[in-house]
């Protein structure tokens, strides 16, 4: 099974394109950082970067309600190349298929969204198919 959880924020706005058979397809990135304290208790930042692709309503989705700064969970299936970068330096990239999103916040408040949106409070995009506004919503991301 190839699986991966992300939290974290929107490092640029979505840009949706479409196939030549006519399906959509948008790529964002997403950054997940962590604290934590040395040994020596110096106190350290580390950021993890993803490359993210969402295809179909999905995409069309993700394109039409997230920012850039805005705090996501997703889930997909996640793949690794490595490239060399225009410096001559060999660079890893770590990619992720959508299968799954759920808004977490707006970008730079860190809060629930701030507009009405189908997908307020943490809803995810794919479980909501289908949801009327009757219907209870966990509001967890997970």
């Amino acid at each position: 099974m190839n699986k991966i959880i992300v939290i974290g924020h929107l490092g640029r706005d979505p840009e949706m394109r479409y196939t030549p058979n006519g399906q959509a397809v948008t790529s964002f990135s997403v950054a997940s950082s962590r604290r934590y304290t040395t040994s020596a208790g110096e106190q350290r930042d580390e950021t993890e970067w993803f490359n993210v692709s969402a295809w179909g309503k999905l995409g069309e989705t993700c394109n039409q309600y997230l920012t850039k700064g805005q705090q996501v969970y997703i889930e997909g299936r996640m793949s690794s190349r490595t490239y060399e970068g225009r410096d001559g330096t060999t660079r890893v990239s770590i990619d992720v298929f959508l299968n799954d999103v759920q808004f977490l916040g707006r970008g730079g408040d860190g809060g629930g969204a701030s507009e009405s949106t189908p997908y307020e409070s943490g809803v995810g995009a794919m479980a909501d198919e289908g949801r009327t506004e009757n219907d209870p919503v966990d509001d967890l991301p997970f």
